[in-house]
């Protein structure tokens, strides 16, 4: 929502955005690294399981998604233009994973790493923005804009609440394993997406930029 606003009072460069979306991409790698496969380590082939699984889940997913006009819904060129629906759709594939992380974690007792919230929360400003961006290139108004957005986050607390009754109310669920599957999701999202975006906008200095978004989010685990 706050990226949607962002570009309806005045749009940022695409310069700009890249480059915070290169400090987002550094702090959701770091987040995976330190906080989801470490806390999803399980005996046995479960965890490597689960991380292949929730890549391949994405990969199809977005395929199937990519095909029917969400293609470039991170794109932050106006002219990427693409199906509005489908643009919905894909920022609830993006969305979702995140938001069944921290369900888990609230779930499970471990409660939610500030890392973690400040590594979602960044990445998905430039996402918003790219969307909206995206979004009014197909003709959607402001107001339906806001409404799709005000959607994906309803979608993402669903998401969140999900996740917590999945683990507290079926004693077969590991929230472990759904760590794991979270975080493959992820990392094939970074690399697939918001990576490749971030460079061809933000330039060399992405380079480092994600590498301070990852040192970041690595002291606040410390830290905590």
């Amino acid at each position: 929502m706050l990226g949607a606003l962002l570009v309806i009072w005045q749009r940022p460069s695409s310069h700009t955005v890249g480059m915070v979306m290169g400090f987002g991409a550094g702090a959701l790698i770091s987040a995976i690294a330190y906080e989801l496969v470490p806390e999803s380590q399980m005996n046995g082939w479960g965890m490597a399981l689960g991380f292949a699984l929730g890549a391949v889940v994405y990969f199809v997913s977005d395929w199937w998604i990519d095909n029917r006009g969400g293609a470039n819904r991170k794109s932050i060129n106006a002219e990427a233009g693409g199906s509005g629906s489908s643009i919905f759709l894909g920022s609830l594939l993006d969305g979702v994973p995140e938001s069944i992380i921290l369900g888990i974690g609230l779930a499970t007792g471990a409660g939610v790493s500030f890392a973690f919230l400040v590594a979602v929360f960044v990445s998905n400003i430039p996402e918003g923005i790219a969307g909206t961006i995206n979004l009014q290139s197909v003709g959607r108004s402001n107001k339906t804009i806001l409404l799709m957005w005000t959607g994906v986050m309803l979608a993402s607390a669903i998401g969140a609440a999900f996740g917590y009754w999945l683990v507290r109310t079926l004693p077969q669920a590991d929230g472990r394993s759904m760590q794991a599957f979270a975080a493959g999701a992820l990392l094939a999202m970074l690399a697939e997406a918001m990576m490749p975006e971030a460079f061809e906008h933000g330039g060399k200095a992405v380079g480092l930029l994600t590498v301070l978004g990852f040192l970041v989010a690595a002291i606040l685990s410390a830290i905590e």
